[in-house]
């Protein structure tokens, strides 16, 4: 009787051991599923940037990392001054470029030594860019585009250049929100 008991404890306290086939097969579905996820939030949610140049300054510097979000420009659309990370056309090195927002669709833009005219009415640029003195246009964005620019407007390849010209609003993949790195230099970014 006492015997019985003990087999019986000793049944349940033991284990069925895996298969190593079971084995790798749960490992490649963690993987799997681990994948798939990095996958929905740097598609959908949001994706870490580097800032590579300088022609954001003053705001963003050469080495700066940032979080972009996708979500807001999945049910909207990006507005005048967002700073966005956007696909530029007819390039294939993979790299996303972090630039600012200045026009919209159907507008007339316009620089003159540096200050904004959209339709003929000056806006106020209230952000740290470089000082300049840039003249360009008046340039009407085509509808479904975006006219975007380089807050160092004496160095960036921006909408202004015939390599780049404005943006369709597919190519205009997430809106910066902060930096993350160098620790010291966090902040997020004013909307």
């Amino acid at each position: 009787m006492e015997q019985e008991k003990k087999t019986k404890k000793d049944k349940k306290q033991e284990k069925p051991k895996k298969s190593i086939q079971r084995e790798i097969f749960e490992w490649i579905m963690v993987f799997v599923v681990a994948a798939a996820l990095a996958f929905v939030v740097r598609t959908f949610i949001f994706e870490p940037v580097r800032v590579d140049g300088s022609s954001m300054l003053n705001t963003l510097t050469d080495g700066e990392y940032m979080i972009a979000t996708k979500f807001d420009y999945l049910l909207g659309d990006p507005e005048r001054f967002d700073i966005v990370i956007c696909d530029y056309p007819n390039t294939s090195d993979g790299m996303y470029r972090v630039k600012r927002v200045i026009g919209l669709p159907d507008e007339t833009i316009e620089l003159r030594a540096g200050e904004l005219y959209v339709d003929g009415v000056h806006i106020e640029q209230d952000f740290d860019m470089t000082p300049n003195e840039t003249y360009f246009g008046p340039y009407t964005v085509p509808p479904g585009h975006y006219f975007v620019m380089g807050d160092n407007r004496n160095n960036s390849k921006d909408s202004r250049s015939a390599m780049v010209g404005p943006l369709a609003r597919s190519e205009i993949k997430g809106h910066v929100r902060a930096v993350v790195f160098p620790f010291g230099h966090f902040r997020l970014m004013p909307d």
